[in-house]
């Protein structure tokens, strides 16, 4: 009685807030510190500037937006960077291979 079936790859207790990993925590606070500094050392209206002063935390909420089939849009530009960057070399031998083909 009382059992509770969880799953072997459940993430959930292992994230911060349930969502974001360390690395995730730390770039979204680089980011927003980044902002302030910018904030604080750039004087000026423009929009150009704002926009300046408004990009390192643009970047770093685009970066840990949840995206399917992925933790976030930083995991999904890593895999796809190891993805197209490492070579990889697949050997089919099939299901019906003989043992004089096999290698040792």
């Amino acid at each position: 009685m009382n059992q509770y079936l969880i799953p072997a790859n459940s993430k959930n207790g292992q994230l911060i807030f349930n969502v974001l990993r360390p690395f995730d925590l730390g770039l979204l606070i680089l980011g927003a510190s980044l902002t302030l500094i910018f904030l604080f050392a750039f004087q000026g209206d423009s929009i150009l500037l704002l926009f300046i002063k408004l990009l390192p935390i643009g970047i770093s909420v685009f970066l840990i937006i949840p995206v399917a089939n992925y933790h976030n849009v930083l995991v999904f530009l890593q895999e796809m960077y190891l993805f197209y960057m490492s070579q990889r070399k697949y050997q089919w031998k099939g299901w019906c291979a003989s043992s004089e083909f096999k290698e040792s």
